[in-house]
């Protein structure tokens, strides 16, 4: 199986793991996929789209145990205001399908904003951009494929 995101780090010389897991479209929380492939949520980080009122369309990749922090998503984005986009809007904008969605060879390159606590791995887990597919890869190389940005974009969902 090889993914368009998978492509690309192999374009970039990225080193990377593709890792499958048995998908289950009525259990698609990052903890359950975090488990099936072996690593803790933090560790494994999903990836949302959201709409910025400046900026438009962009990406925010948090760790599987957290929640989006809407506020301070735009002010690393510098917008006023950003929101998740609706689900009906998650294929036409990203050309993956909910449950498979990743910043990497995206239809578009929209921005990517990443949680900082990306740095605290030596290795993470993204979406390859096909349903009960995982990438691990170190931190800064998923950065540099990304083009992403770091910021505290996460909230612990017990916060809430």
């Amino acid at each position: 199986m090889k993914t368009n995101a998978a492509r690309l780090l192999d374009q970039l010389g990225v080193a990377y793991e593709l890792r499958g897991y048995d998908f289950d479209e009525d259990d698609m929380a990052a903890e359950s996929v975090a488990r099936k492939v072996g690593l803790p949520p933090e560790q494994v980080f999903k990836t949302l789209i959201a709409r910025g009122d400046r900026s438009g369309p962009l990406f925010a990749v948090l760790p599987g145990n957290a929640e989006l922090d809407l506020k301070a998503l735009a002010r690393l984005s510098g917008d006023r205001s950003v929101g998740t986009v609706p689900l009906k809007e998650v294929q036409p904008l990203t050309g993956y399908l909910r449950g498979g969605v990743t910043a990497l060879a995206a239809k578009k390159p929209y921005p990517v904003f990443v949680d900082e606590t990306v740095i605290l791995f030596d290795r993470i887990s993204v979406s390859a951009g096909a349903r009960g597919w995982q990438l691990l890869l170190a931190p800064d190389d998923y950065l540099r494929a990304a083009s992403g940005k770091t910021g505290a974009i996460a909230r612990d969902k017990a916060a809430t």
